[in-house]
């Protein structure tokens, strides 16, 4: 890339401020301007997935980094359907999150570590990303690829049962029936849960969940179609969600707490989904 590098990175930000769009956090811009994203992409030309046409896929003429700098999917394995994710959906997720400067995330799903560099910008220098991956192949490039960002420690492992300590943040980037039971035991106080729940289909949507104490405040900020998350599906879970679902909207899936266990027999209509160890109670209307 040119001289003009920099002020790229700075358009892209900017766009993905209006498309997410970003409306609290303004640190997240500020990390997308920050992170050079062909660095986690290998050598172009790269293949490019448009979002309203998938499968209809482009090569960039090409290797010039600006190509990237789209609110676009880029392939990382197109065989196994593996990408680096909507610049602007993660945008979106992260906005949400409420990261602040020196807090301390758990990343499920690093993949080749873009956007564990995006977070590692959001908490700065005094925060720090343990970012787990479970292919070993995609973890070394992550590492590799992470290298100027001392911050940020790579595992290459299982990210249902790694555990980081205590920590702030916990993000999914693969989509699950039930979250892992380290991510909500090594939750703060206050600290948040951001994962995708899914169904049968693998869609569903993007869960929030807010620790107070021993129960969690729960709300949807948006819908989601994702890769699965390894050792994260219960089949028959995932058909109860995928029914849950129908007719919902899914920024407006009716819930409001998170529950560990079971839910009690007298439970009745408080309950709107329950999974492998837990259980999510409707919200009143």
């Amino acid at each position: 890339m040119t001289d003009d590098s920099a002020a790229i990175r700075r358009w892209y930000a900017e766009d993905l401020r209006l498309r997410a769009p970003v409306r609290r956090n303004m640190s997240v811009i500020d990390a997308y301007a920050a992170v050079p994203r062909e660095r986690f992409l290998g050598p172009g030309p790269w293949t490019i997935r448009p979002d309203v046409g998938p499968d209809d896929v482009f090569t960039t003429p090409d290797a010039e980094p600006h190509w990237l700098y789209h609110d676009v999917l880029v392939s990382i394995d197109l065989e196994r359907k593996l990408n680096n994710g909507m610049p602007s959906f993660w945008a979106h997720n992260f906005d949400h999150l409420d990261l602040q400067r020196g807090e301390r995330v758990l990343q499920v799903g690093a993949g080749t570590g873009y956007y564990s560099a995006v977070l590692a910008e959001i908490v700065g220098r005094h925060g720090s990303v343990v970012a787990v991956e479970y292919d070993a192949d995609l973890a070394a490039s992550a590492r590799a690829n992470l290298a100027a960002w001392s911050q940020v420690e790579v595992v290459a492992g299982d990210g249902r049962t790694h555990d980081p300590g205590p920590v702030d943040a916990v993000v999914v980037f693969a989509g699950s029936t039930h979250p892992a039971p380290p991510w909500l035991d090594r939750l703060k106080e206050g600290g948040r849960l951001m994962m995708p729940l899914t169904g049968a289909n693998w869609w569903g949507f993007i869960l929030r969940a807010e620790r107070q104490g021993d129960s969690f405040n729960t709300r949807s900020i948006g819908g989601v179609g994702i890769f699965p998350c390894v050792g994260g599906r219960d089949e028959a879970a995932g058909e109860r969600l995928q029914k849950a679902l129908e007719g919902a909207q899914p920024r407006h899936v009716p819930i409001r707490a998170l529950h560990r266990g079971d839910p009690a027999a007298d439970v009745g209509d408080r309950l709107w989904y329950a999974g492998p160890g837990f259980w999510l109670e409707r919200a009143q209307s």
